[in-house]
């Protein structure tokens, strides 16, 4: 972006905010160099499965098998979208099926008694947090690992894909989880301990990665936002559904497929 024939005077007064950021996080004056563009993850086209009252599918296509769970909102997958959301319709997402959700939890709520808690479970997870503070001596930084994975994806998931690429950022990405086990964490307070929030924060991060590469391999077909360099066309005949992704431990993800239901508007080639 070449902002320097307005001048600085212009760019303060007018592009003051933008101005100020590209010194701070690009050590760029506007007013003498050109700003680097490029593009930049916004929404990821997928989500945890749910039926349209926000209900969670378990692994048979079922939420009875997850009585009680709910997601909504951008986390959420009810299908609007397909391929490629537009502008905007992220409200159908927040307002419509958030409301429904919310509304089918509240109901849901009132037909069962307060759930007891599994202190099992509760003392599994302490024992995990205990761990991980328990960590001693240099080990791995969060902030390192996370950095990689940021720039695998950048560089091997991103506007354009192929299967070359994609194995690359599959083995990086099983590369970093393994890596991400050697953390230690400087901070080893119990109370708001930042340091501990991101540890756990990446390794959900690295899973979605590790999710979306997986899906980005199956997908051996371009549609929507998912263009595949070594597959250009759209492949209705194979590929007219949805991939749903299953987290298993110490393995790939496990995929499965959905058709598309087509109630009334056929596929029909892009033009512009």
């Amino acid at each position: 972006l070449d902002c320097r024939h307005l001048g600085r005077p212009f760019l303060q007064e007018r592009l003051g905010q933008i101005y100020a950021e590209a010194q701070t996080f690009a050590n760029i004056d506007l007013a003498e160099n050109p700003l680097p563009i490029r593009p930049g993850m916004h929404y990821q086209m997928g989500g945890i499965k749910t039926d349209t009252e926000g209900r969670c599918w378990d692994m048979t296509g079922n939420w009875k098998g997850l009585p009680g769970l709910f997601a909504a909102g951008e986390t959420a997958c009810v299908s609007l979208h397909g391929g490629n959301r537009l502008g905007a319709n992220s409200l159908l997402d927040t307002i419509v099926f958030g409301r429904r959700a919310g509304h089918c939890a509240a109901e849901y709520a009132r037909t069962i008694p307060s759930p007891s808690i599994s202190e099992h479970l509760m003392e599994n997870d302490q024992q995990f947090v205990a761990s991980l503070l328990a960590r001693e001596g240099p080990g791995e930084r969060a902030a390192k690992i996370r950095l990689e994975m940021g720039t695998t994806m950048n560089r091997y998931v991103s506007v354009f894909r192929e299967h070359e690429g994609l194995e690359t950022a599959r083995q990086r990405i099983q590369e970093l989880k393994a890596r991400w086990s050697a953390i230690t964490i400087q901070d080893k307070g119990q109370v708001f301990n930042t340091g501990m929030i991101a540890v756990l924060e990446l390794s959900f991060m690295l899973d979605c990665a590790e999710a979306i590469i997986e899906g980005a391999l199956t997908r051996t077909e371009s549609r929507g936002a998912h263009f595949r360099t070594d597959y250009l066309d759209r492949d209705d005949e194979d590929w007219l559904k949805h991939i749903l992704l299953y987290h298993q431990p110490e393995k790939n993800p496990h995929a499965d497929f959905l058709p598309v239901k087509i109630t009334q508007w056929q596929p029909q080639i892009r033009v512009y």
